[in-house]
This record gives structure tokens, sequence and C-alpha cells, in this order.
């Protein structure tokens, strides 16, 4: 018999919550989640307004000392500099939206490499194994650079833009294009200034750059270039607050990006998709629920009823395969559980379409962040050093013990 609308299964609950089902019973074993006995005498069930409010509870609290004019996340939507990050998306290039967050107005200025910076970077990455990701290419870009530019600790505002400016660039040029990619087009693309989504794409894919594939990335980076104070984000300004250079920023960035939880999530909604392509959306997803306890690239803490930016890059996805098994996907997600897809989930997509490897998406959030960081980084330099000294609650031997 269907369970009644109001009460959630276990495994709905850990869903809904983004997390396990264990860690959903020691919710209840505190007290902190009230739970109904399933009258058939196997599990419990959990009303639905209980969770809601759980939920609520946990809201995320502000981070003290810092108050930024960049992002706001309000009823459900983004906006950057107080224009809504969808419609930039769809109407504006990266670059342009890289200049709003920096600068507070949107003008589209050219990101051009460094020769110098790119030549040095591209040997730096040579010697790494293949079977490395991109980003962890993209942390060797970084500190080749910061070591090959000497007047790197000049924090003033337009020292720090033109950095930002040649640091994205060059940290997109010096990766390797994919294998099979011609001289030719090698040889095409390093002729003149081209933008960044488009520099991007032939060291993520070997599959034709349309127009339209292209503004699908493009919308992508605008879509994930900032989300308030994340953990990256927090990381990146803590370390801009002791002044350091805004390559050590983006390192420190970059860093806090490379975890399941964060940065690397598309990955494993890439695992999940490729999964559902070759057996079915259901089957998928039970296999999953069995052996993980979740699903990967669903739910999002600040999008309750649906995450903007996965609505917005799932819709200009190429019609295929993987745009249907996606929706299969999402809608029996939704169906099942109430939940919805996230940026996570439409980035996986958006990279399988694309013979892109599954590390593509945390390459692209990886770049695309940046400007993020080096937005909050300005901030910061504005403000007074080093004030994040925050005082540990100690919970070890006392003294003398």
């Amino acid at each position: 018999m269907p369970l009644q609308p109001h009460l959630l299964t276990t495994e709905e609950v850990a869903m809904r919550l983004g997390v396990k089902p264990t860690t959903v019973y020691a919710y209840v074993s505190r007290g902190m989640l009230p739970s109904i006995r399933n009258a058939g005498g196997k599990g419990s069930l959990f009303a639905k307004s209980d969770i809601d409010a759980f939920v609520a509870r946990r809201t995320r609290p502000t981070t003290p000392a810092i108050s930024t004019g960049i992002t706001l996340i309000k009823d459900g939507a983004l906006y950057y500099r107080g224009q809504d990050a969808t419609l930039l998306a769809r109407t504006a290039s990266f670059e342009s939206v890289a200049t709003l967050l920096w600068t507070g107005e949107r003008e589209h200025v050219d990101l051009v490499p460094s020769k110098e910076l790119k030549t040095l970077a591209a040997a730096t990455i040579v010697p790494l194994p293949r079977s490395g990701r991109i980003t962890d290419r993209l942390r060797v870009i970084v500190a080749a650079a910061a070591a090959a530019d000497p007047l790197r600790f000049d924090t003033s505002p337009a020292a720090v833009l033109t950095t930002a400016r040649t640091m994205l660039a060059t940290m997109v040029a010096a990766l390797p294009y994919s294998q099979g990619v011609t001289t030719a087009e090698v040889l095409r693309r390093e002729q003149g200034t081209i933008p960044l989504a488009e520099l991007l794409w032939p060291r993520l894919t070997l599959r034709d750059p349309t127009p339209a594939r292209q503004e699908t990335l493009n919308a992508a980076m605008i879509l994930l270039a900032d989300h308030d104070i994340a953990a990256s984000t927090l990381a990146a300004r803590v370390a801009a607050s002791t002044r350091a250079h805004p390559y050590a920023v983006v390192s420190a960035g970059l860093a806090a990006l490379d975890g399941p939880y964060h940065g690397a999530a598309s990955g494993l909604a890439y695992a999940l998709l490729k999964d559902a392509m070759d057996a079915d959306p259901v089957t998928t997803i039970a296999a999953r629920l069995r052996d993980e306890g979740l699903i990967p690239g669903f739910g999002h803490p600040l999008y309750p009823d649906g995450d903007p930016r996965a609505t917005t890059l799932m819709a200009m996805l190429d019609d295929g395969p993987v745009r249907d098994t996606a929706v299969q996907v999402a809608e029996a997600m939704l169906d099942r559980s109430g939940t919805h897809p996230n940026i996570d989930f439409a980035l996986a997509a958006l990279t399988l379409q694309n013979d892109m490897p599954a590390d593509a998406g945390e390459a692209i959030f990886a770049v695309a962040r940046t400007a993020g960081w080096l937005a909050h980084a300005l901030e910061e330099y504005a403000d007074r050093p080093s004030r994040f000294r925050p005082v540990g609650q100690y919970s070890g031997r006392n003294p003398g013990a």
C-alpha cells in the first residue's frame, strides 16, 4: 500500500537532507528528528512537516565579520551585484560577468594570457601523469605562474584586476589540448583573442564546438562564477585577509574545492548518469540507494524548490539521449522524494553529452569560480588585514591531568 503523501521513508529523508540513512538514524537517536514506527514493523516514517521544519532550522548562518556586496541568494534566485545570474547566463559573456563581479560594472574585457607565463606553466605540467585530473594541472599552473610573476604581491585594485584577467586566461591556455586536436586547429586557436569558453572547449573534448554548445559552456561558467560564501570562497577570503597575493588566493580556493562535497560533486553525478544510460534511471537510482544511501547531484539546502542554475543549464542542453536520460532521472527523483537536480547534475549532463572526461565538470567549476574568488579577494583587500582569528572550543585533556 503506498505511503500517505505527508509521510517519508528513511531513504527519502536521507535524500532530502543530503545525508546517509545512518545519519538520519543518528538525528532520531539524539532527539533532533521525531519518527513514526512503520505499521509493518520495519523501519521508520517521518512527517514531511517535521522534515521541512528541520531543514528550516538548519538554514545557513551568516559568516561572522563578512559583509559582501557580490552575490545574493534570495527566494530561490541567484543574483550577481543585483542582476539575475540566470538571465546573465543566457545573455552575457563570461568576461562581462567577471568584470561585473570585480568592479560592479558589466563590461566585456578580453581575457588575454601572458605568453611567458603560459609557456612556463605549460612546460611545468608536462611531467604530470596522464592519470592526473585537470584540476591537478590547474593547481600547478597557478603555482608556476605565481612564481614567475615578480609583481604578484601588489594588491591594489588596478593591479589585482590586471592579474585576475591574465591569470584566468593563462590557466586555460596552459592546459593541453584534447588528444586528437589537429595542429592546424591549434595554430588557428593560438591566433588573436577568443572568448574563454571557446579557449576551454578543445581542452575538454573533440566534439565540434558549435556556437550553441559554446554558448552553453559560457552559460555554465557564468552560473558557477560565484555562490556567496561557499567553502572554497571562505578559504580564498581567509587567504586574502593575510594579504596573500591573488595567485595564492586562487590556490586556497582550489584546495578547498577539491572534495566530493564541493567542486568534485559533478563527477559523482556524471557516473550516475553514465550508469543510467547503460541501464535505466529507476534501476540506477535503486542501486545507488542500496550501495551508497544517497543520489549525487540532487537537493540543495539553499534551493528547496529547485536550483535555478540547474534549470537554466538543463534547458540549454542539446536534445539527445543524454538529455533524455537526465530528464528521466530528474523526474524519477522528483516523483519519489520531491528532490530537484542541482547544478552538479546539470554540469554532469553537459560534460557527458559532449564526450568530456568525468572530471571536466570540476575543471569548468574551478575556472569559473576563480572569477568569484578574485572578486571576494578584492573585497577582502579593502578590509582590515588578518581579521579572521577565531578561537576553538578546547575539548582535549586538561593541563596537569
